[in-house]
């Protein structure tokens, strides 16, 4: 089993990491604070569950085989480039309802699970993390190479949502205070949007 000391290296530089406002808490926010908490939450759940199914797959080494190939590594970037992209051009586009019914025209907590797993699952950068960062912090003479990855993947997972609901339950409780005014509702679709796109762009210019 991993040691002590490796355990709470890669603990403490997990706690830096996963509070560093990335693409998950940027996408966990601009759920929350334009549909609540809830849809928020669901977001987290989904990114945690996505990261879960990259933990998997190094495991098993797919996401070897996959950063292995120039093309399937462009192919799954464009496609969560171009997933985001949508996303965003449908917020910016879609009509606030100013005196809509509460919780009208909000996403539900099943749409926002779904959509915050593809997007993380056809994040490959998610893959190259768990393939570049993990491995550091195994030590073969601390037993099964494949069961000690998993724990260190599970750990940055649960860690990650830590991260992720905190940022949820906080922009959930502001969002709510500022849909209240008409100009910020008119306007908050556009700025969500515009955050999935600058996602979106971001996700296709990175290089492997």
């Amino acid at each position: 089993m991993i040691d002590q000391t490796t355990l709470i290296t890669y603990l403490a530089i997990l706690l830096g990491f996963v509070f560093i406002p990335g693409p998950a808490v940027l996408l966990t926010l601009a759920r929350a604070s334009s549909s609540g908490t809830r849809t928020g939450v669901a977001t987290a759940l989904g990114i945690a569950a996505g990261d879960v199914v990259h933990t998997i797959m190094a495991v098993v080494g797919i996401s070897a085989v996959i950063l292995a190939s120039a093309f399937l590594f462009s192919v799954i970037k464009y496609l969560g480039a171009a997933y985001l992209v949508y996303l965003g051009l449908r917020a910016i586009f879609e009509k606030a309802q100013v005196n809509q019914p509460a919780g009208a025209g909000r996403l539900t907590f099943k749409a926002a699970f779904r959509q915050a797993i593809l997007a993380e699952v056809l994040n490959p950068k998610s893959a190259l993390f768990f393939l570049a960062f993990l491995p550091q912090f195994v030590r073969p003479e601390n037993g099964l190479v494949s069961l000690q990855l998993f724990v260190l993947g599970l750990l940055f997972v649960l860690m990650g949502l830590l991260s992720t609901l905190v940022t949820a339950v906080a922009a959930g409780r502001v969002g709510a205070f500022l849909r209240r005014n008409p100009v910020v509702l008119r306007w908050q679709g556009k700025v969500v949007g515009g955050i999935y796109c600058a996602l979106g762009v971001r996700l296709a210019l990175q290089e492997k």
